[in-house]
């Protein structure tokens, strides 16, 4: 990602979240503790998947950033293996990208 894509992405979430940042942090704390303790407590992760997930910030950033109109390959990748360890969870595309950051 180039620096003034990154910078716009970034000033684009800060924007976005200073609107409604006590949402955010509840949104994220919810959605991150509940990715924690489905990693956490699932036997089966693989170390593979927790790099997938991690490999995904960037992807989240930009999604989060432009509010779900960039869509990255990681990012997907990250989305699936998620859903695939956690199928219960009830969660948007956006609010798993914001648990992503926030790990």
């Amino acid at each position: 990602m180039t620096p003034i894509r990154l910078f716009g992405a970034a000033a684009l979430l800060s924007l976005s979240t200073m609107a409604s940042a006590s949402s955010f942090i509840g949104t994220t704390d919810m959605i991150g503790s509940a990715l924690i303790g489905t990693t956490e407590s699932s036997t089966d992760m693989s170390s593979g998947d927790d790099k997938i997930v991690l490999a995904a910030r960037e992807d989240a950033a930009s999604f989060v950033a432009s509010r779900g109109d960039i869509r990255g390959a990681h990012l997907e990748s990250a989305l699936q293996v998620i859903r695939a360890k956690a199928p219960s969870l009830q969660a948007t595309d956006l609010e798993l990208a914001e648990a992503i950051l926030a790990r």
